[in-house]
């Protein structure tokens, strides 16, 4: 454990800095209470450091662990994220009464160490509780949202005997920026541990590596699994099946999916110019629904994203709220696991369209599907199927056919060339490494004979 002189160097820049580029473009946002009034503002990651010199240490103060696209904390304005982390109410916990931030630091690496947890990178004392951070060795980009979330979750899930906090889990959160007080306790929030690497540095760690260690079902065992399904599914080819759901669809866990129908459709709207006044709402519903289902936010937050969400559409746009209702009393269905059973099968009580239906609803074009990602016709995803099937094969050696056909014609023309010789046969088939029947095949294709 690092010792308290080499702590107290540990400035709030500093602590920034290991998750922020201030080099970086994009925003982040610093959130401070002004006498009971939490008043928000958003920066370019440029002006970090200045901005961070300017926050008044005697106000509660917290800043934004992710980047963004926009001045805008939602998720659905997120850049990247460079972290996991876990705000750990260690006070309400009464394992850990009486302890002082340094023996609280103790039994969290104690207990991480006995779960098999990733030791964190930085462990800050918020000023009542510790905010534990996990560095990455890179930043993820917002594709990765889902399955960040995922990571998340099931780490806030292992950390909660440490009273870790279900419900600062998000990628939108904002935790105490370090050398600002907590007013509720008066203590000064501050780095309490550092766990370093071979460089001297705060350890980092690869995302794909925490993501094996901290969720139930390790990608390749989802990859074995459904390599598995493919071939149980080639050797019943022959077997017609009901139905009209095809395979040929590029395959993705269902938070993955939602969250590329949303990103699919944003892409809709700037191929399109932007979106017209009669179909602002029509956006603005199915984008929350697939947010929702996404798990990227909740009901809880679902009319914050709202906003940011139709100051994209039209900064001028102010929507109705009322007209949401229905979407967020589904959405705190789905969140009690509540299932809706319709022709004998169950569902999530959000949407959960088919692909046709989204491409009927929106007039969505086959020049603007191959724009998209995920939401487009069975001829598309057939067609980008084979693309992927001949690519696999070429990868794998194998050749397309006219590769083949222009290869069998070089062989038979050096076949029929070594004929004209007067050679065998049989030696003609030694000397190009064949068998005495390809070398007759040759001879023949090349008479027409």
């Amino acid at each position: 454990m690092a010792t308290n002189p080499q702590l107290s160097l540990f400035s709030r820049e500093e602590e920034a800095r290991a998750y922020h580029d201030s080099e970086r473009a994009g925003f982040f946002s610093i959130l401070v209470n002004a006498k009971g009034d939490k008043r928000q503002s958003s920066h370019r990651l440029i002006e970090m450091p200045t901005v961070l010199g300017l926050i008044d240490k005697n106000r509660d103060t917290w800043m934004t662990q992710a980047e963004f696209i926009r001045p805008n904390r939602r998720v659905v304005n997120l850049a990247r994220v460079g972290l996991l982390f876990a705000d750990l109410d260690t006070y309400r916990e009464p394992w850990a009464s009486g302890r002082t931030p340094e023996q609280l630091v103790e039994s969290i690496l104690y207990y991480c160490s006995q779960e098999g947890i990733p030791l964190p990178s930085i462990l800050v004392f918020s000023g009542r509780g510790i905010q534990a951070k996990w560095l990455l060795d890179g930043t993820l980009p917002r594709r990765a949202l889902p399955r960040w979330n995922a990571c998340q979750r099931y780490l806030i899930d292992r950390l909660s005997h440490l009273g870790a906090d279900r419900q600062a889990k998000d990628a939108s959160r904002v935790l105490r920026v370090v050398q600002t007080v907590n007013e509720k306790s008066g203590e000064i929030c501050r780095v309490v541990h550092v766990e370093n690497g071979s460089d001297g540095q705060p350890v980092r760690y690869n995302f794909e590596y925490l993501a094996e260690i901290l969720l139930p079902v390790s990608r390749w065992k989802i990859e074995q699994q459904h390599q598995e399904r493919k071939e149980r599914a080639n050797r019943r080819q022959l077997k017609l099946l009901p139905g009209d759901k095809t395979d040929n669809l590029h395959r993705f866990s269902g938070r993955q999916l939602a969250w590329h129908r949303l990103e699919d459709l944003r892409t809709l709207a700037k191929l399109r110019g932007g979106i017209q006044e009669g179909e602002r709402m029509l956006y603005l519903f199915w984008y929350l629904n697939f947010l929702l289902l996404s798990g990227a936010t909740n009901s809880r937050l679902m009319y914050y994203e709202a906003r940011a969400l139709a100051k994209e559409i039209d900064p001028n746009w102010l929507e109705n709220s009322k007209e949401l209702m229905t979407l967020y009393s589904k959405a705190k269905a789905y969140e009690k696991g509540e299932k809706i059973s319709f022709g004998g099968r169950e569902y999530a009580p959000l949407y959960t369209p088919r692909n046709d239906t989204l491409i009927t609803l929106f007039q969505i074009t086959d020049d603007e599907q191959a724009q998209l990602r995920t939401i487009i016709s069975k001829k598309m995803a057939a067609a980008r199927h084979r693309e992927r099937e001949t690519a696999r094969r070429r990868a794998a050696g194998a050749v397309d056919r006219e590769a083949y056909l222009e290869a069998a014609n070089a062989k038979q023309v050096q076949a029929q060339a070594l004929r004209a010789q007067g050679l065998s046969i049989r030696v003609i088939a030694q000397r190009m490494g064949v068998s005495v029947g390809s070398v007759s095949g040759y001879l023949k294709a090349a008479t027409g004979a």
